[in-house]
């Protein structure tokens, strides 16, 4: 198992660049590695719940479905 740091630095301007950080975290966890989640800068931003249900990836679920995923499979989320 491996220990993985996502370090996530946008929020609205690119909604694709954050939820990237969650989607790799999400797919490390069900692989058996052990991510860890780290915002910095706009990413910070995502931890405000509108602004995380109102950033939409192209093509996945809002940041908040994708964070609320990994909040339930116990990956640490540093801001």
């Amino acid at each position: 198992m491996a220990r993985l740091l996502y370090v996530g630095s946008h929020a609205m301007e690119d909604p694709t660049r954050a939820g990237l950080v969650f989607v790799y975290a999400n797919g490390a966890k069900e692989a058996g590695h052990n991510p860890v989640i780290a915002l910095a800068g706009d990413g910070v931003l995502l931890m405000k719940d509108t602004i995380a249900a109102n950033t939409v990836p192209v093509g996945w679920p809002s940041v908040k479905e994708l964070m609320a995923a990994s909040i339930s499979q116990a990956t640490p989320i540093h801001v």
